[in-house]
């Protein structure tokens, strides 16, 4: 920071398109409700490295999401804050290349309304069968699928942040018992029982859906595997708006391709763009959607220019800041 002022580089990537672009009307209208912050920034706003060559070197802050991490602490002795504008952080692990200096923020929460939307439609579709009503489309096939109402049975949530905590307070409604599954076990008012990662093999019989909504880290790759799909009720549904390796898509192919998983929903993949040539597209009772669940196009960006304005106050401030990135837990 020079003089008081915050240097910024706004790097968008054009093919993640419009709903995750932050340009420079979208930046003025965040700044709008911030004018004597806003007076103190030198925004630059960069799509596919135009113009980060040139800028990187004497920025103080950094917005963006595929970016030379490791290339960071010689190209930017300056840069304070590195603000990523997705939750996942994957692709930057492992996180050896972060100077002591540098602190990492991501969008923590901005995924939330939408994700619990998405979390109700999933789990009613779930229930309703739709993922084997799909498949008998496709196949031309007159098959009759009936089914109970909702209320009454469990779904058990892998991960109660933000979304799967939004997501138990959308589907609660419905009458639904909620087990959240927590690696701190913290309560939620929404979900009638928390219990811990460990707890996981006692509660997976007791589920007639499960949603996960949990991040990708070395503790939680294959959290869901064949022995966990196994433990759940026979025609049971599941549905992933976390991260992908969290289940083992190949032990779920199987389960679903004999009906012992009676239907998944799924929104992420490894990799992504999921390939033409996955066998995920033709498995039955299987529904795909292209990681579309929790973005909104209309009010994603706003969010996330919400979170970083509050951050830059507390930057300008000396204070903490909000969504920080913790290196033990890879989130």
């Amino acid at each position: 920071m020079t003089a008081g002022r915050l240097k910024i580089l706004v790097e968008n990537m054009r093919d993640l398109g419009e709903t995750f672009e932050i340009d420079p009307r979208r930046f003025a209208d965040a700044a709008a409700g911030h004018p004597a912050l806003a007076a103190r920034l030198d925004p630059v706003f960069s799509q596919d490295g135009s113009r980060f060559k040139e800028t990187i070197a004497t920025a103080d802050v950094l917005i963006g999401w595929e970016l030379p991490f490791r290339d960071l602490p010689k190209l930017a002795p300056k840069l304070r804050w590195l603000h990523l504008t997705g939750a996942g952080i994957n692709h930057l692990l492992p996180l050896d290349w972060k100077p002591d200096r540098l602190t990492i923020t991501n969008n923590r929460g901005v995924h939330a309304p939408k994700a619990g939307e998405f979390a109700l439609m999933a789990i009613m579709m779930l229930n309703s069968r739709m993922p084997a009503l799909m498949t008998h489309q496709r196949a031309h096939r007159w098959q009759q699928e009936f089914t109970p109402v909702i209320a009454g049975k469990t779904l058990v949530i892998l991960g109660v942040g933000h979304m799967g905590g939004a997501a138990a307070e959308a589907v609660k409604p419905l009458g639904l018992r909620i087990i959240g599954v927590r690696r701190t076990r913290a309560p939620h008012a929404a979900i009638d029982e928390m219990v811990g990662p460990e707890d996981l093999a006692r509660v997976l019989p007791q589920a007639d859906f499960v949603l996960v909504a949990a991040p990708l880290t070395g503790r939680t790759k294959h959290l869901i595997g064949a022995r966990e799909l196994d433990l759940m009720k026979p025609g049971a549904g599941i549905a992933n708006i976390g991260r992908a390796g969290v289940i083992d898509y190949q032990a779920l192919a199987a389960r679903l391709k004999t009906g012992r998983i009676g239907g998944a929903i799924l929104d992420v993949f490894e990799p992504e763009p999921l390939p033409a040539d996955s066998a995920l597209w033709d498995t039955p009772n299987l529904v795909i959607t292209p990681h579309c669940s929790s973005d909104d196009i209309q009010q994603y960006v706003p969010r996330t220019l919400a979170l970083v304005f509050d951050n830059l106050e507390r930057l300008a401030a000396g204070k903490p800041l909000r969504c920080v990135v913790d290196p033990a837990l890879e989130y």
